[in-house]
C-alpha cells in the first residue's frame, strides 16, 4: 500500500505547488485565500480541489463557468505523485526518502515556474541545491562516492556556466548552472549520464518546436532549458540507463 500512498501524497503536493507557482512574486499568500478560477475568478468548490479526480469528473471542464481546464494540472499531479511511488520503490523508507520527495517538489516548481516566466526564482533555486545536496549525501554509499559525485556536478555546472559566458546569455541562462550542480548531486552516479540525457532531450524538443514555426518567419525563439535538464536527469536516475552501455549498444549495431 506503501506506493499508493505515496503516489496519493505526492499527487497532492503537486497541487500545492501549482498554487504555490501562480502565487509566487503576486502579493498572494501561499497558505490563505481561496483558489480561483483563472477565467471568471469564482472560488472553486472543494471538489474541485481534489487532486487528479476533479479533472476527470468535471471532464476537462470549469464547473463554475465551462472555461476548458489546462491539461497541467492533472499531468504534474500524475507526473509527482509516480515520481513519488517509484522514490519509495528505489529508496526505501528513511530521511533520504524525506529528502528526495522534498526535492522533487522544489523541483517541478521550478520548471514550471521557468515554463511561465522563462526565469528560475532563487527563493525555490537555492534551497532546491542545499536539499538536494544533503539527500546526495545520504544516498551515496560513502564519502568518497559523494565527493566524486561533487567534483562530477562542478564540472557540468561549469561547463553550463561556461556556455552562458561565451554565448553572452543567449544559449544559457546563468541559473541553469546552479540548478545543474543541484541535480548532479541528486542523481548521484547518473549525473553524467542525465546531462548528456538533457541535451538530447532539447535537441529533439527544439527540432520539433523549429518544424511547427511558420514558414519564412525569422523570429527566435526562447525556450526554458531547465525542463530538459529535470527530464534528463530524472529519467537517468530512475531508468539507470548507462550512457556507455548506450553508445556502445548503437557502435555494435
Amino acid at each position: 500500500m506503501f506506493p499508493l500512498v505515496f503516489f496519493i501524497l505526492g499527487a497532492i503536493i503537486a497541487s500545492f505547488v501549482g498554487v504555490i507557482v501562480a502565487r509566487l512574486h503576486t502579493g498572494q499568500s501561499f497558505l490563505s485565500g481561496r483558489s480561483r478560477c483563472d477565467v471568471c475568478d469564482a472560488p472553486l468548490t472543494p471538489i474541485a480541489l481534489v487532486p487528479i479526480i476533479s479533472y476527470f469528473i468535471s471532464r476537462g471542464k470549469a464547473r463554475c463557468c465551462g472555461a476548458r481546464i489546462s491539461l497541467y494540472a492533472p499531468l504534474t499531479e500524475i507526473l509527482l505523485g509516480t515520481l513519488f511511488a517509484i522514490s519509495y520503490m528505489r529508496i526505501g523508507m528513511g530521511l533520504a526518502l524525506a529528502g528526495m520527495f522534498l526535492s522533487l517538489a522544489l523541483l517541478l516548481a521550478l520548471v514550471l515556474y521557468d515554463i511561465e516566466h522563462q526565469i528560475l526564482p532563487a527563493v525555490l533555486l537555492y534551497p532546491f541545491v542545499i536539499i538536494s545536496a544533503i539527500t546526495g549525501f545520504l544516498l551515496a554509499p560513502d564519502i568518497n562516492a559523494f565527493l566524486q559525485t561533487f567534483l562530477v556536478a562542478s564540472l557540468i555546472a561549469s561547463s553550463l556556466a561556461l556556455i552562458h559566458f561565451l554565448s553572452s546569455g543567449r544559449a544559457m541562462g546563468l541559473a541553469d548552472t546552479p540548478l545543474s550542480f543541484g541535480l548532479a548531486l541528486l542523481t548521484g552516479t547518473a549525473a553524467f549520464s542525465g546531462f548528456i540525457f538533457s541535451f538530447w532531450v532539447g535537441a529533439v524538443i527544439g527540432i520539433y518546436i523549429l518544424l511547427r514555426r511558420p514558414r519564412g518567419s525569422r523570429m527566435g525563439i526562447e525556450v526554458p532549458f531547465a525542463p530538459f535538464l529535470a527530464t534528463g536527469f530524472i529519467l537517468a536516475y530512475f531508468t539507470q540507463w548507462n550512457l556507455t552501455t548506450i553508445i556502445t549498444g548503437l557502435s555494435i549495431h
